[in-house]
């Protein structure tokens, strides 16, 4: 039996995780979870799952469901956070912690689970952009085992299994394109919020269909297979492929490519970081059937086309505190878009102008990266409000 300690457990990833812990109850017990304002589905997952403890947003709500269920511990806010990623009041042998939280939000409650040696399911991609020196060093110091939930970084990681990785020439992550993948820059002026949240392949949460409609999804994808991997970013590629079915793909040097494939169905990252090192039947999951699909097709990225990845790159390479910059400004610009405030093309201008602005921190500290952080979107917040 695996502890669970869920981040997240009311947005796309979390449901997925506990539809996983749902088909598996011998092997998976939800010990802990936060939500965030969500309170009637946080209830119905209380009421199914009985765990220990729950964080939710806010000290109202908190107390609310307190009075509710009398049995279980309840806390908010950021704190409320690491306790989930850190409740130590049941026993067990292993004790998973999966992060599947929106934002940078993730981070502290990541690096307090590592220092209490819990495996790390990494379903929170900002936390490696924000800060993946800090995350990978500490990942190392206490030999903790981070696994990639993200398809495409699970699909590389898959690809990886028993090759030497000294022989890796090259990682492919592969890009549907996103709700807007057939527009050209002059059709995407006056596109609306509710165009960019139909994905065509994907069931998502708001902000990462919105960043898979700008392509800033694969940009921190790359930044993240960087930490993950260690891998320079000249030997990390992007290319579209619209069917979503093979999610990353690995060149070794000799030439030959292992390639993962799929049906875009989240559970089987989700239950692969859950279940490692065994593989366990997914349920009510549809195998892929390469007859139905017929044809895959293939197309180089166009960095002109979709700027938010070339940004990513170049934050990446520079390194240092501007993929905290990335980050803090791409996430308040999405904000500000799904709220109407700015245009979607509008998201583009606030990062390049938080980039352009910053003067880069070549190695930041934990201190520094929340005090950038929490600038940059002060800072943006302030100027489009």
């Amino acid at each position: 039996m695996k502890n669970i300690y869920l981040l997240g457990a009311t947005g796309s990833i979390g449901t997925q995780t506990l539809d996983v812990i749902r088909q598996h109850p011998d092997k998976f017990r939800l010990v802990a979870f936060s939500a965030g304002r969500n309170i009637q589905l946080t209830q119905v997952i209380i009421e199914e799952f009985q765990p220990s403890y729950v964080s939710v947003i806010s000290e109202e709500d908190a107390k609310k469901l307190s009075h509710l269920y009398p049995a279980i511990h309840f806390g908010f806010g950021s704190e409320g956070l690491i306790t989930v990623a850190t409740y130590d009041e049941v026993p067990g042998d292993e004790h998973f912690v999966l992060s599947a939280v929106m934002g940078s939000v993730g981070l502290l409650p990541t690096l307090k689970a590592i220092e209490m040696r819990r495996t790390i399911g990494i379903a929170n991609k900002e936390t490696l952009v924000t800060a993946g020196h800090l995350v990978m060093e500490k990942a190392k110091q206490y030999g903790v085992k981070l696994l990639p939930v993200d398809s495409e970084h699970s699909a590389i990681y898959q690809c990886l299994q028993g090759e030497d990785s000294k022989a890796v020439k090259k990682l492919i992550i592969t890009a549907s394109g996103g709700s807007f993948r057939d527009y050209t820059r002059e059709m995407l002026q006056n596109v609306t919020r509710e165009q960019a949240l139909n994905h065509p392949n994907w069931s998502m949460g708001a902000k990462i269909t919105i960043d898979s409609a700008s392509m800033m999804n694969k940009g921190l994808e790359v930044i993240e297979a960087h930490w993950l991997f260690d891998m320079p970013y000249d030997r990390i590629e992007t290319i579209l492929h619209r069917q979503s079915i093979i999610h990353s793909m690995v060149e070794f040097e000799d030439t030959s490519i292992i390639a993962h494939l799929g049906t875009p169905d989240m559970r089987i990252p989700i239950q692969f970081a859950m279940s490692y090192p065994e593989r366990i039947d997914l349920k009510q999951a549809k195998s892929l059937n390469l007859a139905e699909v017929g044809t895959l097709e293939f197309k180089p990225m166009d960095f002109e086309r979709f700027p938010c990845l070339k940004m990513a790159y170049d934050a990446g390479r520079m390194g240092g505190s501007c993929p905290t910059v990335l980050n803090a400004a791409n996430e308040a610009a999405v904000d500000l878009f799904l709220r109407n405030k700015i245009s979607f093309l509008g998201i583009e201008e606030v990062v390049y102008e938080a980039l352009s602005a910053h003067q880069t921190i070549t190695n930041p500290t934990l201190d520094e990266i929340l005090e950038i952080d929490c600038d940059v979107r002060k800072n943006i917040m302030t100027k489009y409000e």
